[in-house]
């Protein structure tokens, strides 16, 4: 929904059940009315789409796409960005790395973010902007040699020009502008906006240059401004908090880059602030956050570097000692505190603060998708939920 002429702001439907299309939908029927009624009661209601590879497929079949269209105008819903991140499942098993497979060295990706952007291009109004966020290359882990990294940063910055070439033609023919939200997260091949600098830099740019010039015949500068048009970077607040970074310095540093940012996913994550009488307290509040579903990296900053633990067991085990950590667990955002335990919400109001004098991107979505998850004290009706989420917001903003 528009919140003011130059934002929009939704929540990520990946917080629903979805693995196909069948379920996605109906999950959509049974949650979206609600909370538009509450939130926007008398205006379009935007949505923050997310579809399975699955759901996608089932979605271009038949009637569905039709239905679906059919179903948003009668509700007042409109669709404006997507997640495209999470390929296969996303909920009632064990996503942890998974949760980057396929990844982008891989046809099965670009097939399905292909797919996902004509889908959107037929759902997105006119006069709108839409995007998709999607993986950040790979896992780190999964590419064991410097060689190995760097043919798969390669590969995928391919894939990803395959589909900016792609989103350049859905332009011309449609006149509709749709970008690739390249989200970084810790453990992916992209952490920090240091790496989003050196993967355009070393990839995307050079590779790009030279694979435009040869399909579409455009000269080393027309090239450069597709790149930077259609690919953009998703800023997840909870990944970038992870990072330690302030957000007045990474927005600042990638506009001075001229890369663009996509799409603002709000979130925040756990902060773990050390009690000088003893940590018996926290580690006993920190472990009702210890789930098999999702990968819950914490991060520490030592000696003015970011170190991460790969997943939240690994700190619970060693219990050492700290003065500050952050753990990959997005938390509802209008809670400060839980507990012993701290949120990262100042990094959400350090952004809104930002965006009142540079909106560097319009699509603004809230994606705390681990309700199912959360310790049994912090669930409430997942509507509701949703709903306070949306409201505390607007309030902020």
């Amino acid at each position: 929904m528009r919140i003011d002429k130059n934002f929009q702001l939704t929540y990520c439907t990946n917080i629903h059940p979805g693995f196909d299309w069948k379920t996605t939908f109906d999950s959509l029927k049974n949650h979206v009315p609600q909370i538009k009624q509450k939130v926007a009661p008398s205006k379009p209601f935007g949505l923050g789409l997310r579809l399975s590879n699955k759901a996608s497929e089932e979605l271009a079949l038949d009637s569905n796409l039709a239905e679906f269209q059919q179903w948003l105008s009668e509700n007042e819903v409109y669709v404006f960005t997507m997640n495209g991140f999470p390929y296969g499942n996303f909920h009632n098993e064990r996503v942890k790395d998974d949760v980057h497979a396929p990844d982008w060295t891989t046809k099965e990706r670009l097939t399905y973010t292909r797919r996902m952007f004509d889908q959107l291009a037929a759902l997105l109004p006119e006069g709108n902007t839409g995007g998709i966020s999607t993986s950040p290359v790979s896992y780190k882990y999964w590419h064991a040699t410097e060689e190995a990294t760097k043919t798969a940063f390669e590969t995928g910055a391919k894939n990803m020009l395959e589909v900016a070439m792609h989103l350049h033609k859905i332009e011309q023919e449609t006149g509709k502008y749709l970008h690739l939200d390249i989200e970084p997260e810790p453990d992916g091949m992209l952490e920090n906006s240091d790496e989003v600098l050196q993967f355009f830099a070393d990839y995307l740019l050079p590779i790009g240059v030279a694979l435009i010039g040869e399909k579409l015949g455009l000269d080393a500068e027309a090239a450069k401004k597709l790149i930077h048009r259609y690919l953009t970077v998703c800023y997840d607040i909870c990944h970038f908090s992870l990072a330690y970074e302030e957000p007045t310095d990474t927005f600042e540093k990638l506009e001075k880059a001229g890369i663009a940012i996509g799409k603002i996913q709000v979130s925040a994550a756990l902060k773990i602030l050390s009690n000088p009488s003893g940590n018996d307290e926290i580690w006993e509040a920190l472990a009702l956050f210890d789930e098999p579903t999702y990968l819950h990296q914490v991060t520490e900053k030592v000696s003015g570097k970011v170190k991460t633990y790969n997943d939240l067991p690994i700190v619970l085990e060693h219990k050492r000692e700290f003065e500050e950590l952050r753990a990959h667990f997005h938390v509802p955002i209008f809670l400060e505190r839980f507990g012993a335990l701290n949120s990262t919400q100042d990094h959400i109001l350090k952004v809104m603060k930002y965006l009142k004098e540079h909106p560097v991107s319009e699509h603004l979505e809230i994606e705390t998708y681990t309700w199912d998850v959360l310790p049994s004290a912090l669930k409430r009706d997942l509507s509701e939920s949703i709903i306070r989420e949306i409201d505390w917001f607007v309030d902020k903003f």
